[in-house]
């Protein structure tokens, strides 16, 4: 058809893409009747999008517009089913009472693309007792996952490092003749663990304590690495708050800078003394 729609909107599968698509489908041609379907929030102005979608309309690609929009429906009926199965199953999990206060404001305002059509941070809450979604990294998508894959009683881990030792996060202890020939992690294909990974990876711009955490991990040694490290950190996080019952407590990314500092002066004021020094604080000037 030689439309040229998505060059001025980012999104064919949003509200405006799908209101222009399915005007074409039910017959009209127009570009500037079809440019004034734009969302408000589109940048393009209407004139854009007009020039936009003048084609020529042949029957072929029509036709073949017909039935692409035809199995996007048929994909959406199938998808709706599957929430509707899924948030059935999560309510027959209620074992918690939602807090008076309720449970805040999400951490993002604008829901993924493939998030469920429904509230399932609620639903996981009344499941579990605790807000996974609380912790940096993990959405509403991660802690579904998480959850669907480890369930709601760890009683079968009787320690953290039990459950992290499952999901194949945890170093090995590759020995012989009492040297250590390897500390990498087994492989393993737990989808829990893949989806906490996932959840690792999301902290690289976090401006939290678990942020600046990954970070210095990716300073010294290499990215699957620190990634496996902080996805075992959100691990050991997730165990503790389904066991436990504690609602997780974000520290700050300034608090943990403070911390690290901290302790990096007592190694060193350690290790001065050990060889018979004196450390010296020095103030430095702000200019």
């Amino acid at each position: 058809m030689n439309v040229q729609l998505h060059h001025v909107i980012s999104d064919i599968m949003g509200v405006t893409g799908q209101a222009i698509v399915r005007a074409i489908v039910a017959g009209e041609r127009d570009a500037a009747t079809l440019a004034k379907l734009r969302d408000r929030r589109i940048k393009a102005d209407e004139a854009e999008v007009a020039a936009a979608l003048q084609g020529n309309w042949r029957d072929e690609h029509l036709f073949a517009l017909k039935q692409a929009l035809a199995l996007i429906d048929a994909y959406t009926a199938q998808i709706t089913e599957c929430d509707g199965k899924l948030q059935q199953l999560l309510g027959a999990l209620k074992g918690h009472a939602l807090p008076e206060i309720g449970l805040g404001a999400p951490k993002r305002g604008t829901p993924a693309k493939n998030s469920v059509r429904f509230d399932a941070r609620a639903y996981l809450f009344e499941a579990s007792g605790v807000d996974l979604t609380r912790i940096p990294g993990i959405d509403t998508s991660t802690a579904l996952k998480v959850i669907s894959e480890i369930g709601v009683d760890l009683a079968r881990f009787p320690t953290v490092k039990h459950f992290t030792s499952w999901l194949g996060l945890c170093p090995g202890t590759k020995i012989s003749g009492g040297k250590v020939l390897s500390s990498a992690t087994k492989p393993c294909a737990n989808r829990a663990a893949q989806a906490l990974r996932m959840a690792a990876q999301a902290l690289r711009k976090s401006q939290t304590a678990l942020g600046a955490h990954h970070r210095r991990l990716c300073s010294r040694m290499d990215k699957p690495k620190a990634i496996t490290a902080s996805a075992h950190k959100l691990a050991r996080l997730v165990y503790f708050m389904l066991t436990k019952g504690q609602a997780f407590v974000e520290a700050g990314q300034d608090e943990y800078e403070e911390r690290y500092r901290q302790r990096v002066v007592q190694n060193l004021t350690r290790r001065a003394h050990q060889l018979g020094f004196q450390l010296t604080p020095q103030e430095t000037s702000s200019a």
